[in-house]
Formats: structure tokens, sequence, C-alpha cells
């Protein structure tokens, strides 16, 4: 069986507090290529930082529409544009994505959307509670409890024999405990450590839950500087560049 390998290259919230990226996780170890969960504004810069070539990545996987999500794919686009791609880069999203992301060139780049290109891009609508070939994994989308203009997803992955599930962002809902079910690694939000923040999940909330959650390993991200600045928690965080083995 492969070794897959998750790595952290943004883990922070939208306003960058502790200094950290925004939400990109790079998930590989399969010949048949690797893939990004999210792709947050900031991810091109993450991407080279840690020693990934974007023109690599056929695949993106985004749980909602919001800019520290999905942000960083104009910016991932012109690149390769500008760098003679010739990958393909396929897209799996909420229904909306393709809309969106066109909307989202053409606000920074006018004309970006129509160039012309020497990649094909592509884009995939994700149904709810179906699972879904993107590439080399299998994606199952779980509507979640966050207003983003489309449905916001929990995100369940397989992947070279192992499987991770992935939330952004929500407020505590059962779509978590059915989407964390028997996996290898759940990576969820813990944004403020108690305060209630409606579509976010505080860390206190979270762990009220913990036993319910039948993933063999958690992990936090997308943490606010209010959870940062508690010290140790019981529970894993993530930060940049972090990697996990599974």
């Amino acid at each position: 069986m492969a070794s897959v390998a998750l790595r952290f290259l943004g883990s922070g919230d939208a306003l960058g507090s502790g200094g950290r990226l925004q939400t990109c996780l790079h998930l590989s170890g399969l010949p048949a290529g690797s893939l990004l969960i999210d792709c947050g504004a900031s991810s091109l810069i993450a991407m080279k930082r840690a020693g990934v070539d974007p023109s690599d990545v056929e695949w993106v996987v985004l749980s909602h529409l919001h800019g520290d999500h999905f942000g960083g794919l104009p910016f991932m686009i012109l690149d390769g544009q500008f760098r003679r791609r010739t990958r393909p880069l396929r897209v799996a999203g909420p229904p909306g994505v393709s809309a969106r992301v066109t909307a989202a060139m053409e606000v920074l780049f006018p004309g970006s959307s129509t160039a012309a290109r020497g990649f094909p891009l592509e884009f995939l609508e994700l149904p709810a509670r179906t699972a879904t070939a993107v590439g080399p994994a299998t994606v199952t989308a779980f509507e979640v409890a966050h207003l983003s203009g489309a449905p916001s997803y929990a995100l369940r992955l397989e992947y070279g024999g192992k499987t991770i599930a992935y939330s952004g962002d929500t407020e505590w809902t059962e779509a978590l405990v059915e989407a964390a079910n028997g996996v290898d690694l759940f990576v969820c939000e813990a944004y403020f450590f108690a305060k209630k923040v409606k579509y976010h999940l505080d860390y206190q909330t979270l762990m009220t839950h913990r036993s319910r959650l039948g993933c063999r390993r958690l992990i936090l991200t997308h943490a606010n500087q209010d959870l940062l600045d508690r010290g140790p928690l019981d529970e894993e965080l993530a930060d940049d560049l972090t990697v996990v083995t599974l």
C-alpha cells in the first residue's frame, strides 16, 4: 500500500491569524497524482514555499466558495498560463463552482477567464452524499452549516487506501459525525476556544462531541488568534508545513 502524505501548505483562517497562510492541504503519495484540498488566496505562495510545483497538481477539491478556501485559484491558473503548463487542471466543488471561479478571475485579472491557455481547465460540481471520482480520489460531500452563497461541504476523501475527512467552516452539525466516522484522519476547524460564532465551530463545542467522532486521529485547523493564544490543547493543532503520513 502506498504511503499517503497530507501536507498543510496553509493552516490559517481568513485573517492570517498567527501569521499562518490560508487554507490549503496537499494530498500525495500515488503515481496517479496529487490533489489540493481547498486553495485559499495565499496558496500559490504556500506551494512555492513548500517546493510543490503547482503545474504538477491536476485536481483541486473545494469545501466551499469563500476566498480563503478558493481564492488562490485565479493565481494558480494564471501561473500555469505563464509557465506554459500543459497538464489539465480540474476543480471539483459545490454547485456554482465554475461561475464563482470565473467571476473571481474577472475581478482580479479582467479577461483572464477567456484568455488562451495551453492546458484544459475543467470544473466538476460535487453532489451531496454521493461518492464521486475526482482523479485518484473518491470524494463524498456532506452539506454543513456555513453561508457561502452556495452549499458548503465537509469532505470525505478516499485516497491510496486511506480515508480523510475535512471540514473547513461550519457550526456544529450532525453531518460531521457522518463525515468523520471510521476515517484515518479528520481535519476540522476550531476557530475560537469557547466563543460561539454563528457558522463557525469553537474548540469547546467540538470537544463536547469528541467521543462521537469515530476518527482515528483528529487535527485542528483554521484557528483564530483567540485559540492560538490558549497554549497547548488536548488535540493536535496544525501549523503551516505540518506533514502527516498515513
